[in-house]
């Protein structure tokens, strides 16, 4: 379980096949820190540390990605270099900052267009027409691990404000149209939804 709310951005050092995907993850996380078996979300999606070390004082962590994950995220573009919003599993008594946000990805919303406002940046996302349902103005969402609050909704299409703490601080400093971004909707809109599917009519 996490909260959406980043603690750190890696950086992809090395993509492998072995079997599934595997990928090693550089990270301010001190390695001996990291259970063997450990929960992190990277960009969102929920993986299970396999290994951890540090090399040449850089700490990473390696995590095996299925076939069923690539199909479903955006992981499958991770090559060296690229920027991963890292964020630890949720522990009891920590500070609930974001949402409830379980790392299991819904589908993949892509990004329209970006517009500057200020300092912060307006995107326009378009959601698969199956999930936007699930998204309600001023409600919450998690994007690519971060949990966000919708600004407005028109039928699949929402806008969310990125403000410049969270452009610095995650992975949306990069932003760009075209760019496909993991979405998981908000499991309280998931579960009213079952819940008024079910209700005699």
């Amino acid at each position: 379980m996490f909260t959406g709310i980043v603690t750190d951005i890696g950086e992809i050092l090395l993509v492998e096949e072995k079997g599934d995907l595997r990928a090693r993850i550089g990270t301010a996380y001190v390695a001996e820190s990291i259970d063997l078996g450990a929960s992190i979300a990277c960009e969102g999606v929920c993986l299970t540390v396999v290994d951890r070390g540090t090399t040449e004082g850089r700490h990473w962590f390696d995590v095996d990605i299925s076939a069923e994950t690539l199909a479903r995220t955006n992981l499958g573009t991770w090559k060296p270099g690229t920027p991963v919003n890292l964020e630890r599993a949720l522990r009891v008594g920590d500070e609930l900052g974001g949402h409830i946000v379980s790392g299991h990805i819904d589908g993949l919303a892509r990004v329209l267009e970006t517009a500057d406002v200020g300092d912060s940046t307006r995107v326009t996302f378009e959601a698969p027409e199956d999930l936007a349902p699930f998204i309600a103005e001023k409600g919450s969402v998690a994007l690519n691990g971060t949990s966000l609050t919708v600004n407005t909704v028109t039928g699949n299409r929402f806008d969310i404000n990125f403000i410049p703490h969270t452009k610095s601080q995650t992975t949306w400093g990069n932003v760009a149209a075209g760019d496909a971004v993991n979405l998981e909707i908000d499991t309280l809109a998931r579960y009213v939804a079952r819940l008024n599917a079910t209700q005699p009519k």
